[in-house]
């Protein structure tokens, strides 16, 4: 065992030392090209430069055990990620929150099921007719629009075992027209947008960005957004205080007289803080705890199918445990908050944690694509694309204005972001068209994401709706995707009504 591992050390220490290169050199020459400031992740840059020197691409510098190593990474990673999603966040008080989220919710929800609904006719009477494609290729607009690289990487397998092989390539690449898609699309729509000034910001309420519309440069965000897929990540907001206001002088002081040094005052309530190392020490064992949890309960999930059998041991054995490390960061935070242990949990090292994972695992993921399949594939790739496009782009045009508040572009914007290119893309729309959140557009966008994380984009659903494919098939499938799309747009229009009579 001991010279198993000890002839192991090198070639994992190769492989993440290639992989930290490859995410080095693609941020940099990102920043370079600024694809920051678009929403295109740099990890995206890095992945096509791993891809390039790859065993099969033109310059093959990469050994082949590296890439095997790399494959395995994803799921690691993507379940890092989920660990750190609410750790270093405060959990809202639910109390009150089912009114102003309401609409918020019941969008999201016929975006994603509306999204099964369209794959499964296309697949049903375009891509079987034509290519003879299997069923369960009608699962992957969700996994990849919503869940991104790391839900299209860490849901390959469990396609590969259902009969679509090509599924991982297939999800990433997607995942990939995703993202440039939202911002591409999006942009555009803030332009017509803004000419016909839909934008709440852009009328009398919102007196202080009137001067703002019509011009192209305001496609460009004020502050740039970190470059990767996590669900909850707040943008930056500019806060002004009376503390960081400059003190001004007594009137009985010269003006010109030298500032008096101020004695730091010690608050006997306050947590010290703890040093940096130790900082982070804390939290990669926070995010330890949180995986741990979830592990422990996909155990004892798994314990529980044994003896049960049938369909529940089925979604049990194809269920991975980063929707569960979810949970375990909910659990943990919890624990925090009712010990008043929060200071422990420090949100912009979780926040750095989540991008670093997100960031290494686009890059592995892309640099693991496998070209072959997809120039084979290259029909059912755009076919999916296209129509889960159009969809997303017609529920944000037809049916935001009908549901949401009145700021409903800035709320459907966002919405259509996540639902095209994972929630760092929604983000960026959002801060393209109200920078400063005056709006309050980001506060029921995040509680709705801690609602229905667990669910959908890599969620529940998303591990589930393959295995309902295979066992119900997937004409049965797509009609109980669709009949949940018409309850949902019919509730949205109904509390919509109620709401504007109240």
């Amino acid at each position: 065992m001991i010279d198993f591992i000890g002839s192991a050390l090198p070639l994992y220490g190769l492989a993440l030392g290639l992989l930290l290169a490859l995410l080095a050199v693609g941020t940099l020459l990102g920043k370079l090209l600024g694809m920051h400031r678009w929403g295109i992740p740099e990890a995206l840059l890095a992945g096509s430069l791993g891809l390039l020197i790859a065993p099969t691409g033109a310059l093959p510098l990469i050994p082949p055990a590296v890439i095997s190593l790399w494959d395995q990474l994803p799921l690691i990673l993507l379940t890092l990620v989920f660990a750190s999603l609410l750790l270093g966040k405060p959990l809202p008080a639910l109390g009150g929150l089912w009114r102003p989220l309401s609409a918020q919710v019941l969008m999201a929800l016929t975006l994603a099921f509306g999204q099964y609904v369209v794959a499964g006719l296309a697949v049903l009477l375009v891509l079987q007719p034509l290519l003879g494609a299997p069923d369960v290729m009608a699962c992957l607009i969700e996994v990849a629009f919503e869940g991104g690289h790391g839900s299209a990487a860490a849901m390959g397998p469990t396609y590969a075992r259902l009969g679509l092989q090509s599924g991982e390539a297939l999800g990433l690449a997607m995942a990939t027209v995703g993202l440039l898609a939202s911002t591409l699309v999006g942009g555009l729509v803030v332009v017509v947008a803004r000419r016909q000034r839909w934008l709440l910001s852009d009328g009398p309420a919102g007196t202080e960005a009137s001067g703002l519309a019509g011009g192209a440069s305001q496609l460009l965000p004020a502050q740039p957004l970190p470059a990767q897929a996590l669900p909850l990540q707040p943008l930056p907001l500019k806060q002004l205080s009376s503390e960081s206001l400059p003190s001004q002088p007594r009137p009985t002081e010269p003006c010109n007289s030298e500032p008096k040094p101020v004695e730091p005052q010690a608050s006997a309530s306050a947590p010290a803080v703890p040093a940096p190392i130790a900082l982070g020490a804390v939290n990669l064992a926070l995010n330890g705890v949180a995986v741990a949890i979830g592990w422990g309960m996909l155990e004892g999930l798994r314990l529980v199918a044994e003896n049960q059998g049938g369909g529940f041991a089925l979604v049990i054995e194809a269920l991975p445990v980063f929707p569960l490390a979810l949970v375990g960061s909910l659990l943990v935070r919890l624990v925090l908050e009712r010990s008043g242990q929060t200071h422990w949990a420090s949100a912009p090292v979780q926040n750095r944690i989540g991008t670093i994972s997100a960031d290494l695992l686009i890059t592995a993921a892309t640099a693991c694509l496998d070209l072959s399949l997809l120039a084979k594939d290259w029909l059912p790739l755009t076919v999916l694309a296209v129509v889960g496009l159009l969809w997303n782009l017609a529920v944000f045009l037809l049916l935001a204005p009908r549901i949401l508040p009145a700021n409903w572009l800035e709320r459907g914007l966002i919405e259509f972001g996540q639902a095209t290119g994972v929630a760092a893309s929604g983000l960026l729309l959002l801060n393209m068209v109200d920078p400063e959140d005056r709006n309050g557009t980001l506060t029921p966008f995040s509680i709705k994401q801690l609602i229905l994380q667990p669910l959908l984009a890599g969620g529940v659903i998303t591990v589930v709706a393959p295995l309902a494919v295979d066992s119900w098939g997937l004409p049965t499938w797509t009609a109980f995707c669709f009949a949940l799309v018409v309850l949902w747009i019919s509730l949205a229009l109904w509390l919509a009504g109620r709401q504007a009579a109240a």
